[in-house]
């Protein structure tokens, strides 16, 4: 396959228009071409174009001295396909440089290959560029020693993730990298550009989704949607070649457009934007048959954000909304910093455009992600700008992020206030991943959650989870390794299981136990969807093999317990000679509020006023008792503890009973249903007085939610 059939990316740039790149040519002109003493090099005079557009008062002195050095290093060497090996440098920071990376980061990118491939030394490159570009020199560097082979890839990637994590300009200049390789895959042999092409698509792919990095990760997608799919892409390829003219639909709504938000007054670009070679493939799986406004979208971009959500009601308003196509990305940005609005309208004519809606600086990020938000190390305090001086991104705090001072390293950890929320996730359970494969299987199992929901916690706060991710997943993403403790969750106030999955904007609180001598159980991996969730898990199980099959993980019998019943009455009733019993129902204790029922046999029965009995009886026009306490102390009192199940629970529940002074008369342990059991205790009490202590006593004891008097029939 050449590298114009792997190429999709060449294809989109012609059919928008823009200029085409020839990187033999200016390859040749960096090794032949004259260059003036102090001025930069004609080869790199793209990049400074690109540059400069992003950065106009960018040093370009500092890319000078970096391409001299790296084309004299590099002098002599060629890429497989016969380019001068200067090209790919260049090639890599163009594609940095369009994007808006700073200077920093192009200077790094230029010298990316040095360190590896020539003479030149990471102690050269910190004395001629500073510590900055040398860490990012030698963080690619490592990235580049990957084998290919089966048993490489775990340990290799494992590298590339914690140099990710400590400075996310490296990734970003691995992956326009690994773009500039896909583009010219087409060289070697096609066993090897399907092995490279499955480990970007598994991989690399993911982790510019979640960089943000939309230009390159669509670019990307075709690459390896056309060495994978073959067929698929060349029958993509055909139709969105016999379909040339569908823009013109598009094209059409997007007048309507701007002629609806110009007489609303809202400033506003209105472009159609293609959809690249994968996004048609998937609409016509989705849709079947594609209609002409499936091959692109509407990108409405505005000033302000107030102005994206005036652009919205003027788009509803003049056009039929298709409700079910709405999202707001702006108001819950996504993991990966992307901010819009997404609506789709359709036309008079029944024609149905989706529509994008952000602002130019969401568009910046939803092009470029982390590498738009500049240094992230830069001091603000210096005055300087994203040129690579200073970068007012090293005060911003991005979606899944928090802002920190900028420093220097620390044990090789650097505090990267761009770096997102997931990633932070990863590092940290990487470090706990017992193996290479262990890791490599869990890291490509969490990249490939596409999506990821936005729950809040009880207390305040958010946690980001992929999508289809459970209460084990939260207590692990919020509390690490002491989710071991945790006995249960209220979700949106009411009680639920662990296993219970959660939705977008779920309300999360998790009742953990900070003293629990148990720790999660087997069950809870079938529940775990997040890699940090099931390592530890099994890290826990696999320290602690003895607590596996305990019989606290099966369903129990009914246990009852009696201690010997007797009659316990401190009422006084108006009624001589009667027999007086306290209701089982309600369980009387003073000074509650009662009143008495004669029922047969002389006995009355007394409830408490709020006793649903009551209101039964007196609905059957049955004549109340007076009743009074007498000055006996003791009491008797049925009580129901609701919690979840766990090793040794009954007895810590005695034990605090007993503690507390109080006798069990009847005791009975239902059998577990979703990990929650009741117990229902009739207790006897020296002192009524005593009942809100010994009910404080309970709910403390670990893995008990509530106490409650009972209310209903007792079962004792």
């Amino acid at each position: 396959m050449s590298a114009e059939a792997t190429n999709p990316g060449a294809q989109i740039s012609r059919r928008r228009g823009l200029p085409r790149i020839d990187l033999r040519r200016i390859g040749r002109a960096a090794l032949l071409g004259p260059t003036s003493r102090g001025r930069l090099p004609d080869a790199m005079g793209h990049v400074a174009d690109a540059h400069r557009a992003h950065h106009p008062d960018a040093d370009l002195g500092v890319l000078h001295k970096a391409y001299v050095l790296a084309e004299a290093s590099h002098r002599g060497q060629f890429r497989k396909s016969g380019e001068p090996y200067i090209t790919h440098p260049l090639a890599v920071t163009l594609i940095l440089a369009e994007l808006g990376a700073e200077t920093t980061t192009l200077t790094a990118s230029l010298l990316h290959d040095t360190v590896e491939d020539t003479e030149v030394t990471l102690d050269q490159v910190r004395a001629e560029f500073g510590d900055e570009v040398c860490y990012l020199v030698d963080g690619v560097t490592k990235l580049e020693k990957v084998d290919y082979g089966a048993a490489a890839e775990p340990e290799t990637f494992r590298k590339m993730l914690v140099a990710t994590g400590n400075d996310v300009r490296v990734m970003s200049i691995k992956l326009a990298d690994r773009l500039h390789n896909m583009r010219t895959l087409g060289v070697m042999r096609p066993e090897k550009q399907a092995r490279i092409a499955k480990v970007t698509r598994d991989v690399l792919i993911p982790l510019a989704e979640r960089l943000g990095v939309q230009a390159l990760k669509t670019e990307l997608e075709d690459l390896v949607f056309a060495i994978l799919h073959p067929e698929e892409y060349a029958h993509t390829r055909a139709l969105i070649a016999d379909n040339a003219t569908a823009g013109d639909a598009l094209a059409a709504i997007s007048e309507d457009v701007r002629g609806v938000l110009r007489e609303a007054g809202i400033a506003a670009e209105v472009l159609v934007r293609p959809r690249h070679f994968v996004s048609v493939h998937r609409s016509g799986l989705k849709r079947g048959e594609l209609r002409d406004t499936d091959f692109g979208r509407l990108l409405v971009l505005v000033g302000e954000d107030a102005d994206c959500y005036a652009v919205l009601g003027e788009l509803h308003t003049c056009f039929t909304p298709v409700i079910s196509e709405f999202k707001d990305f702006i108001a819950a940005p996504k993991f990966n910093l992307y901010q819009s609005l997404h609506t789709a309208v359709a036309g008079p004519d029944g024609a149905v455009a989706e529509v994008l809606i952000r602002t130019h600086q969401m568009h910046k990020v939803a092009e470029a992600g982390v590498v738009a938000l500049g240094n992230p190390y830069a001091s603000v305090e210096s005055g300087g700008t994203q040129d690579g001086t200073g970068s007012s991104a090293g005060t911003t705090a991005p979606a899944g992020g928090a802002p920190e001072s900028a420093g220097d390293p620390q044990d090789g950890e650097r505090a990267d206030p761009t770096r997102p929320g997931w990633l932070s996730r990863l590092l940290e359970w990487q470090q706990a991943a017992p193996d290479p494969d262990t890791f490599w299987t869990t890291l490509r199992a969490d990249l490939a959650q596409d999506r990821e929901i936005t729950v809040f916690r009880a207390e305040g706060g958010m946690l980001g989870l992929p999508a289809g991710a459970t209460c084990v997943d939260a207590a692990y993403a919020q509390y690490g390794e002491a989710a071991h403790g945790c006995l249960g969750a209220r979700v949106n106030g009411r009680l639920a299981t662990l296993s219970t999955v959660l939705s977008d904007g779920d309300t999360v609180q998790l009742l953990l136990d900070k003293d629990a001598v148990s720790g999660p159980s087997p069950e809870w991996l079938s529940h775990a969807r997040t890699a940090a969730a099931r390592i530890a898990i099994t890290g826990w199980l696999a320290a602690h093999p003895e607590t596996v099959g305990l019989p606290a993980a099966t369903p129990r019998a009914a246990l009852a317990v009696s201690a010997g019943r007797r009659d316990v009455a401190n009422a006084v009733v108006d009624l001589p000679g009667a027999t007086v019993r306290l209701a089982g129902c309600c369980t009387p204790v003073p000074p509650d509020a009662v009143t008495g029922f004669a029922v047969r046999g002389g006995v009355v029965t007394v409830h408490r006023e709020e006793c649903r009995a009551v209101e039964r009886m007196r609905a059957l026009d049955r004549a109340p008792v007076a009743v009074s306490w007498g000055d006996a102390p003791e009491c008797r009192v049925t009580l129901y503890a609701e919690s979840f199940g766990r090793p040794r629970l009954l007895a810590d529940l005695t034990e605090a009973i007993a503690t507390a002074g109080a006798a069990i008369v009847a005791a009975t342990v239902e059998p577990p249903s979703e990990q929650r059991v009741r117990h229902t205790y009739t207790l006897e009490l020296p002192d009524a007085a005593g009942l809100p202590g010994l009910m404080r006593a309970m709910r403390d004891v670990p893995g008990v939610y509530d106490v409650s008097r009972a209310q209903h029939p007792a079962t004792a």
